[in-house]
């Protein structure tokens, strides 16, 4: 534990473990976005939020904001948020450590008497992790105007529930979405696990997140020709799975060449394969292939993008296979921090004593959003051996309160800059 920091860690902590009690019975860490358990977690966090002397709302799209006024009512708010939800089967503290450390922090400005010249919130973001309507961050989306009325309309597989109506369920009221929509905010921090290794590789305290890597998906179609698996000479196949695994091959072998190649956080995947027919006996005649590519820089991303499908065409040679389709199915840019968050939440990390590493995230956060309204910037904390959506996720208490003590410098140093 480390002394000198403005945070009651133990308090933090316990806050912590007791929202994680809430759960889906014999199913930890489980407390989804428009579930029973998640409204019972959501009361749970209010009631901390007004005990830390938070005045709580919610606004059309379901966001939860606590908020204390500050001593002039013309500025704009300095925001401290990220969620409350949950993947299923995922962890105690992605999401719910950036909300704790906020309500730590406003414990913290309570218990000192501090008093603030902006106004301070902390915000649940309604659903950041990918809901049961197959969309992630509604609420983020909804405080910058970019979710849309076909997402609206979006139903639940099992329930056929409109998004819509869950979230009037959640006590938004989506009939006036557009009062969600935030112009009155001066800084939005976010704290987050780095769910990856570095920080605790280099035994280092903080990460100050750069970057947001855009991440852009293609789906390509490779087709060949049904046959008999059993009597159909090799040299006269055209095996589309053949062609599909020299596709994967060759995606993994240019994305390694490029993480390489020092433009910054640069990843690909393919994480879905379909194989048609699927059966033991067919020469398959069509795979389709859906790759996530995350690219901290956008010119880097278009180069790759540009040159893949020759690269597949030259790999798949011999297989009598081709690419039929190749299309981009998602694309969203990077989302840059702003330059003057990133130096102050630097010095405030330095003048506790606490080592800082910028780095860029891979994976997607409310702050992607925010970044489109408000000056926004993130900061990560360590996570154990990088274990990040599993219930083995961890970070330890004094990790967390590190990460909370360099938020609550940062509102005290931003409060005093920005008019």
């Amino acid at each position: 534990m480390r002394n000198n920091l403005p945070i009651d860690e133990t308090e933090l902590w316990n806050d912590l473990m007791v929202l994680a009690t809430i759960t889906e019975p014999e199913r930890p860490w489980t407390r989804r976005a428009f579930s029973t358990v998640f409204l019972e977690g959501r009361a749970f966090v209010a009631g901390r939020m007004r005990e830390a002397g938070l005045t709580v709302r919610l606004d059309a799209a379901g966001n939860m904001i606590g908020r204390r006024e500050g001593r002039f009512s013309e500025h704009k708010a300095i925001v401290i948020g990220s969620h409350s939800d949950t993947v299923p089967d995922g962890g105690r503290f992605d999401g719910t450590a950036g909300v704790m450390a906020g309500i730590a922090v406003a414990r913290s400005f309570q218990r000192d008497g501090t008093e603030l010249d902006h106004p301070f919130e902390v915000i649940d973001c309604l659903a950041e992790e990918v809901s049961i309507f197959g969309l992630s961050c509604i609420g983020s989306r909804a405080i910058c105007g970019k979710l849309k009325a076909d997402q609206l309309d979006r139903a639940a597989p099992e329930s056929g529930e409109i998004l819509r109506d869950a979230i009037d369920r959640m006590g938004g009221d989506a009939a006036y979405l557009d009062e969600a929509q935030r112009g009155d905010i001066a800084a939005y921090l976010e704290m987050h696990i780095e769910q990856g290794p570095v920080l605790e590789d280099e035994r280092l305290d903080i990460g100050i997140v750069t970057a947001i890597a855009g991440i852009t998906r293609l789906e390509i179609v490779i087709e060949g020709r049904a046959d008999h698996a059993g009597t159909t000479p090799m040299h006269v196949r055209q095996d589309a799975l053949a062609g599909a695994a020299a596709a994967v091959s060759v995606i993994a072998k240019d994305a390694r060449r490029r993480a390489k190649a020092g433009h910054g956080h640069f990843v690909a995947t393919v994480g879905e394969f379909r194989v048609e027919p699927n059966a033991a006996n067919v020469v398959p005649n069509r795979v389709t292939l859906l790759v996530d590519t995350r690219a901290e820089e956008r010119s880097f991303m278009e180069g790759f993008v540009a040159e893949l499908q020759p690269l597949i065409l030259r790999a798949m040679s011999g297989t009598g296979a081709r690419i039929t389709e190749f299309r981009a199915i998602s694309d969203n840019r990077p989302a840059l921090s702003d330059p003057l968050l990133l130096d102050v939440l630097e010095q405030s990390t330095e003048a506790l004593g606490l080592g800082p590493r910028r780095m860029a995230s891979g994976a997607g956060h409310d702050m992607a959003w925010f970044s489109r309204v408000a000056p926004s910037a993130m900061i990560f904390i360590p996570s154990k051996d990088g274990r990040s959506h599993t219930p083995e996720e961890w970070s330890e208490p004094g990790e967390i309160a590190a990460g909370a003590a360099v938020l609550h410098e940062t509102v005290l140093r931003l409060d005093k800059m920005l008019a």
